[in-house]
């Protein structure tokens, strides 16, 4: 066990040992620069971080990426938001929401706010999580994975794989798929799940049927521009699997305008059961996330203070037949 004290981090770095202790507690009232040189040294002189003592965690920041932070995505991560909020009143702790913009200096975007750990929901990049890891403070992963880090997702592989399944034993053989960003770990998941339930099926996988949306920002453009390249092909799809339901509202509305019969002409299923997906007309066949469930495991997880081995929770999904995918 390391021997290393405060005193030894102090005298190293030329400060006293209380700014060294609120440096390594990553409290307020220093620089960035003093924190990380505190904490540099500390690396570099080998401090057990373990003999920190944890307090209670009193303020949470709930971040979310700047490009979540829209119409399309909103359906999603409010619930997931309302979940987190309900956990958070329940136990007695502060929940801040922060829309982070990775352009900005992550740490500079939350300081204001002190918060003691950190949910982050949906995709970030790699740097600002390294950013927020290095700040030393507990950080769950919402609807995110990535190793070394906590995390809680809905089974996306899973939906993936029973929204495909559904579309196949309504008797469709050319069944697309309309995906974001395979960079998202939820969207690969999804698509992982697409392509295993063809291949059970041994329905072969077509590419030119497995489509990313040109753009995740507001408007359906993108996805009338996917639904045209799918609707021109020699052979064109029956069925179409959307990443989301906001993906499979837009979709749906291009296949009308076009004068299509849904589901008779091509079904359509998503993927999360937000609100408008029961109120859509046809009603929308989609994988059903419980959202709030999200948002309060996510919560829980960093209040029960899990263990240093970071660990993956799974809430299950569900898939809820509607008109836009069968004739029954």
């Amino acid at each position: 066990m390391s021997q290393v004290t405060l005193r030894d981090i102090a005298e190293t770095t030329g400060l006293s040992i209380g700014t060294v202790s609120r440096a390594l507690k990553n409290q307020a009232g220093m620089t960035e620069f003093t924190r990380n040189k505190v904490r540099d040294a500390a690396l570099g002189l080998g401090y057990d971080f373990g003999q920190l003592k944890k307090g209670r965690i009193r303020r949470i920041a709930f971040l979310l990426h700047s490009q979540h932070n829209t119409l399309a995505s909103s359906p999603f991560f409010s619930p997931v938001l309302q979940g987190a909020e309900a956990a958070c009143r329940r136990e007695g702790v502060a929940l801040s929401f922060i829309t982070v913009d990775p352009a900005e200096p992550v740490l500079a975007q939350i300081r204001v706010h002190q918060p003691d750990a950190f949910v982050c929901a949906g995709f970030f990049e790699p740097e600002v999580l390294d950013a927020l890891q290095h700040a030393g403070k507990p950080i769950v992963l919402v609807d995110m994975h990535r190793r070394g880090f906590t995390s809680v997702n809905p089974d996306n592989l899973r939906g993936g794989y029973l929204a495909t399944q559904h579309l196949l034993r309504c008797g469709r053989k050319r069944i697309a798929m309309l995906s974001g960003s395979l960079a998202h770990y939820s969207i690969q998941q999804r698509n992982r799940g697409f392509r295993q339930a063809l291949f059970d099926a041994k329905v072969h996988a077509d590419p030119s049927l497995e489509v990313v949306v040109p753009s995740m920002g507001e408007g359906d453009e993108g996805v009338a521009e996917a639904m045209r390249s799918l609707l021109s092909l020699p052979k064109r799809a029956d069925a179409v699997f959307c990443y989301n339901d906001s993906t499979a509202l837009a979709a749906m509305k291009f296949c009308l305008n076009e004068g299509m019969k849904i589901p008779h002409d091509i079904a359509i299923v998503g993927f999360d059961d937000i609100a408008a997906a029961a109120a859509a007309i046809p009603p929308l066949s989609t994988i059903h996330v419980d959202k709030e469930a999200l948002g309060r495991a996510g919560i829980e997880l960093l209040l029960n203070k899990p263990d240093e081995n970071p660990s993956q929770i799974t809430v299950p999904v569900e898939m809820v037949v509607r008109e836009s995918s069968c004739d029954d």
